[in-house]
């Protein structure tokens, strides 16, 4: 399994490094996160052991199992990617993970009051509903704008933005969608007066476009468990 593991990695790593070149971004400007949902501890251990020092999780109550099994090294992080209940926030934030699927201001509240609980200060990024898409999470624009005036910084980093293209996007309209992303993000800066240095964008399908249109972080799955079976 590892050698299969290795392969695709090193594969994606490839794959980011040409884009990054394509889109005249420095080389290692653009961080991976591999996406772990679909496989068990055992495949999630040998893609750390292949070199993959950020890993994201859709469900808090997986991250916090797999914490407890897995051996990382010393650079290593978990990113949250998936919705976030309030209930889980007090487990969840004792490993310290970047947050990217901030998609409420409930969550948001919630987050600030148990990272004071915990004196610690959380890495949070907004997500945004980019596609308008009702079936999906993520803040509007406008809601965006508002929850980023009005972080704590005392217990929330305000790190940058999180988006998805919406469903079946692909091509010039996931480039539009990513582009858009980025444009809030800057404006934001601007409003703020503060640097806001991530951009969490792009998948397996659509890393290309989001890389071209800025993105800081790819949240890659599938591509790296190719011909591993999932948990």
């Amino acid at each position: 399994m590892i050698d299969q593991i290795r392969a695709n990695y090193q594969a994606v790593v490839h794959k980011i490094r040409q884009a990054e070149s394509a889109a005249g971004r420095p080389s290692e400007s653009v961080r991976l996160i591999g996406v772990t949902k679909y496989v068990d501890a055992s495949a999630t251990q040998s893609l750390i052991d292949v070199g993959c020092a950020d890993l994201g999780e859709n469900r808090p109550q997986v991250l916090w199992q797999k914490a407890a099994e897995l051996t990382v090294p010393k650079d290593f992080r978990w990113h949250m990617i998936g919705h976030v209940q309030t209930n889980k926030l007090r487990r969840l934030l004792k490993h310290r993970p970047l947050i990217h699927s901030v998609d409420s201001e409930r969550l948001l509240r919630a987050i600030e009051e148990e990272s004071r609980h915990q004196n610690c200060v959380t890495d949070v990024l907004l997500e945004v509903n980019v596609s308008g898409d009702e079936n999906k999470t993520g803040l509007s624009v406008e809601e965006i704008r508002r929850l980023a005036k009005h972080c704590d910084p005392a217990s929330v980093n305000l790190l940058g933005l999180m988006a998805m293209a919406g469903w079946g996007t692909a091509g010039d309209e996931a480039a539009r969608q990513f582009a858009e992303v980025a444009r809030l993000r800057d404006e934001l800066e601007g409003e703020l007066d503060r640097r806001l240095p991530e951009l969490s964008m792009g998948m397996s399908g659509d890393f290309g476009e989001a890389i071209a249109a800025g993105a800081t972080m790819v949240r890659i799955g599938s591509a790296l468990f190719e011909g591993i079976p999932r948990s």
